[in-house]
């Protein structure tokens, strides 16, 4: 029985050619792959293990791992690799025949099993936002969540490509950050009525001991008509982008088009003036706009087609255009036999949701982007898949991991950007404008960011 559909092979040569910048044909026979590069006639790599269990949804399989300098091969991390599903190793991993490459390992069906998040379909194992969390994840179980293993075995597969094809030059890429940023609450006062106000000054005066939202919070509020006021203490926008232009990067704002659940999603509708206004100025600066659909949206393609087309039509009156639109599932739910055909269906161009709230790191194995592929219909989407690396509450919040104002959490942070910088990948990093509540956060922020 073949394990892997036509469709999938394709699409795994899709994946190996944007990595290495060749085309592949992979042929499937009697459990193992054969992988040819299609500009020569001779030479060919051999996977002749392939691992049922990456095809499988489950987080209690073994891990191994394989020590590359030990073959001779060079790891990118220069540590063990881990070899998820399997108990033991085959020694050598790594045999070099005269005319081809014999690779003891699945690494394509690691690939598959990880890009596609096989592991957690029609999981029951969810937390109270019917999440998949991290610490049910095989990747958190064995310690190599915070490790992007996918593109650590790319690294030793494209050794082995030049070792059979000496004459292909492989595709170099070049490390890149990546920020976006969640428009949950754009504003502490302006979207809120009277009582609300009342509410939000008292929160600030009993719980967080600011005096000065006494005279602030009434004044931003009964300013904030037209624009978001300059000093509410959400308004971050202009800070961000300036942030961004220092750095040569281009910030992704997210906005909620949809009120699905009203204790969840925003206060404001993004056809109010002040959103308008923000959102003109976002692409006048050169800025990106882009969607975050409501709460119960992850499982209603319906739904967030409609927001989409909500979210495009204020763009089209506000004459704003760009070549690509994506965003991010609201609190990260996702589904994945549903929510990523659902986003390619709605037209847009990629996703950026898949973290784990519960924890940062590698939830695809990897930080470089990738073609969708719906593992329902096994066939190929139109979309991508910008993994997220990192989100702030997931470090910094007492909900999560809880390292606060620190520089340990900034270490923490940069632990990860410098994982994505040794395999020349991407560093993509969501941080709420609504999410600067100390002086300490614009610190870690700023530092973060810069490519050096």
């Amino acid at each position: 029985m073949s394990l892997f559909t036509g469709q999938a092979l394709n699409w795994l040569c899709l994946i190996l050619e944007e990595r290495f910048g060749h085309s592949f044909e992979l042929t499937q026979s009697h459990n193992a792959l054969k992988l040819t590069l299609t500009e020569s006639s001779r030479g060919y790599i051999l996977f002749p293990k392939l691992e049922e269990a990456f095809h499988q949804s489950c987080s209690d399989s073994p891990c191994s791992q394989w020590c590359a300098s030990s073959e001779g091969w060079h790891s990118a991390l220069n540590l063990p690799l881990p070899a998820p599903c399997v108990s033991e190793l085959a020694r050598p991993l790594i045999k070099h025949n005269q005319d081809h490459v014999v690779i003891n390992y699945d690494i394509l069906g690691l690939t598959y099993w990880m890009l596609n998040r096989i592991e957690e379909i029609g999981r029951t194992d969810l937390d109270e936002h019917e999440r998949f969390p991290a610490v049910a994840s095989h990747a958190y179980r064995y310690g190599y969540l915070e490790r992007p293993i996918i593109d650590e075995w790319m690294i030793i597969l494209g050794q082995v490509i030049n070792k059979i094809w000496p004459n292909s030059k492989l595709k170099k890429h070049k490390f890149q950050i990546k920020v976006s940023h969640d428009v949950d609450e754009p504003a502490r006062y302006a979207f809120q009525n009277l009582k609300g106000i009342i509410k939000k000054v008292s929160g600030d005066l009993i719980i967080r001991r600011d005096f000065k939202s006494l005279i602030n919070g009434p004044v931003v509020w009964l300013n904030s008509g037209k624009d978001i006021h300059k000093n509410d203490p959400l308004n971050t926008f202009d800070w961000l982008m300036e942030q961004s232009e220092k750095n040569g990067l281009t910030s992704a704002f997210y906005f909620i088009c949809g009120r699905t659940d009203k204790e969840k999603d925003a206060r404001y509708d993004p056809e109010m003036s002040q959103i308008r206004s923000l959102m003109r100025k976002i692409s006048r600066r050169g800025h990106e706009i882009g969607l975050h659909p409501s709460y119960n949206t992850y499982n209603q393609p319906d739904k967030i087609k409609l927001e989409f087309q909500r979210l495009k039509k204020i763009c089209a009156e506000e004459n704003i255009v760009q070549d690509e639109w994506g965003g991010r599932m609201h609190f990260l739910r996702w589904n994945q036999a549903i929510t990523p055909r659902a986003w390619s269906d709605a037209g847009m161009s990629y996703d950026s949701t898949l973290s784990y709230a519960d924890n940062p790191g590698f939830r695809c194995g990897t930080c470089f982007e990738y073609p969708g592929f719906d593992i329902v219909t096994q066939k190929k989407l139109a979309l991508r898949i910008r993994p997220l690396i990192a989100m702030e509450g997931s470090v910094i919040s007492k909900t999560y991991l809880g390292l606060g104002s620190t520089e340990e959490a900034y270490e923490k942070f940069s632990d990860l950007k410098s994982k994505c910088k040794k395999v020349n990948g991407v560093f993509s990093l969501l941080w709420h404008n609504s999410f600067f509540r100390s002086p300490m956060h614009y610190k870690i922020y700023s530092r973060l960011i810069r490519k050096s």
